[in-house]
Parts: structure tokens; sequence; C-alpha cells
């Protein structure tokens, strides 16, 4: 992999940042480690009472719940029924049942948006998470650009530099991303003119210079290099992955002549 592969990443990260609520406490491994390496961050009650108990102290941000009925399935629908009774319902809501469990879901669909029955293949418990975050409106991935210490949001048009977020107007969010999902490369003014504000833009090339002016002083004084002027040509982001020792003519010795010499002027007298 180029220096220049090693430097920009294209990820997806957990677009929630409050965690899943789940229910007993604690979760039983089997379904508690598929969500953690899926990147959910879980809180773990241990009924209805705890549950209350962490909304009266202020620490009930959850963004959905995975309640497991198959040890308890009485303290898991009243559960089911607190969580759906607050003035904002816990949304999208995950009830696991045994097969023999099922049919006391009978006239309860209000109580959870989807089930599945124990014992689950493995990955489907987070597959199916992810499927309600998806059904219920709720994405749960979303594209991030890292080059570095400069991370950009491709669905938020947000951007940071070493944890720090940067205050960018639209072109400037615009330009600072199209450079950074083409770290290394030169593009001419001209170039950017026409792919960052569209052929229709008639500005002059100065609008670029203008632009990478103040992303520099916005990314500080620390990081302003990231964007750097290629002389005469125009703006790239990141170092160049090409080095001239890469492409150097190998060494030519023996009967070929000495270290760099011609194989012709080794054969004259």
């Amino acid at each position: 992999m180029s220096s220049t592969e090693d430097s920009r990443r294209l990820v997806k990260v957990a677009r929630a940042h409050e965690p899943v609520l789940c229910f007993p406490d604690p979760m039983p491994s089997e379904w508690a480690k598929p969500l953690r390496d899926s990147g959910y961050d879980i809180v773990c009650v241990s009924g209805a009472g705890a549950a209350a108990a962490a909304e009266r102290a202020g620490n009930a941000s959850w963004t959905g719940a995975v309640i497991c009925a198959t040890d308890d399935m009485t303290e898991a629908i009243t559960l089911c029924r607190h969580l759906r009774r607050r003035e904002e319902p816990i949304v999208p809501l995950l009830l696991i049942v045994g097969r023999h469990e099922i049919a006391e879901l009978k006239l309860r669909n209000d109580l959870f948006d989807d089930f599945c029955v124990a014992p689950l293949h493995p990955g489907e418990l987070a597959a199916r998470v992810e499927h309600l975050f998806w059904r219920t409106g709720q994405p749960i991935d979303q594209e991030v650009i890292e080059h570095g210490p400069l991370v950009l949001n491709l669905e938020t048009y947000q951007a940071g530099i070493a944890g720090r977020a940067l205050d960018l107007t639209y072109m400037e969010y615009q330009l600072l991303r199209f450079l950074a999902t083409h770290p290394g490369k030169v593009f001419t003014r001209e170039t950017l003119l026409n792919r960052v504000w569209g052929y229709e833009y008639y500005g002059g090339a100065r609008t670029v210079d203008v632009h990478v002016r103040r992303l520099r002083a916005k990314l500080g004084e620390e990081y302003a290099h990231l964007i750097q002027t290629v002389r005469s040509v125009g703006y790239r982001l990141g170092q160049a992955g090409w080095t001239p020792s890469a492409h150097r003519e190998p060494d030519r010795t023996g009967d070929e002549g000495g270290p760099g010499e011609p194989a012709d002027l080794a054969l004259q007298y």
C-alpha cells in the first residue's frame, strides 16, 4: 500500500452517539458480543425499575433497545411497555424470545418493532438491529474520510482537525473534500474551478487562492501544510506518493560495464 493510501481512508463509523439499551443485566455474551463487535455501545438494565431510575438520573439517552425475554418474559414485557410509554418512546426496539414464547406476543405488536427467535445465527442479531435502524429512518453508518488528523464527514458536511471542529463555508468544505478525496494528486487552479465550483462558474483562478488561504488559516499553523502549493501548477493535499528512487534505472555491472555505465560503452576499446 502506498504512502498516499496509508494517509487517507474512507471509513464507516457509527452514527448514533447514544448507546443501545439492553436487557437483562448483564446481557448474555452471545448477544452482547456481536453488538459490541459491530460498533454499538450498550447499556444494560435489570428491568423497568432500573430504566426508570436511569431516566430520573438523566442517564436515559438511548438510541434503541434490544430486550432478551428468554429467561424472564414477564419483566421483559414490562420493560418494553415502559419504554413505549415514555414521552419519547424508544425506537427501534427488538425483542428476543424463545420458540415456546412466540404465542405470548399475540396482541402485543405495539410493544416492539421486530422480534427474533433464539438461538440466532452468528451475526443475525447485529444485522437485524442495523435493519431496524434503517427501517425506522435512523441509518447506523455514515461515511467519513480520514487523512491523518483531518476528518471529513461526507453526509453531514462537517470537518475537524485533531479533534477540533472546523467552521467552514460550503465551498471551503467542498474544496477540502475534493482535495482529501484525491490525496497527493496535484490539481491546477482551472481544474479545481471546474471540478469544485462547476463548469458554469465564471470566477477567476484567484477564487481558488482565496479559499486555500482561508482553509489554511482555519486548519491552523500546525496543520496548514496539509494543503501544499506546487509552484506554477496548483495545489494538492498531503505528500505525493511518488519518489524518484522508485523509478531509477537498475545499475548495470559485470560484462555490461560498471555501475550505471551503458553496455555499448563497455564494449569500446
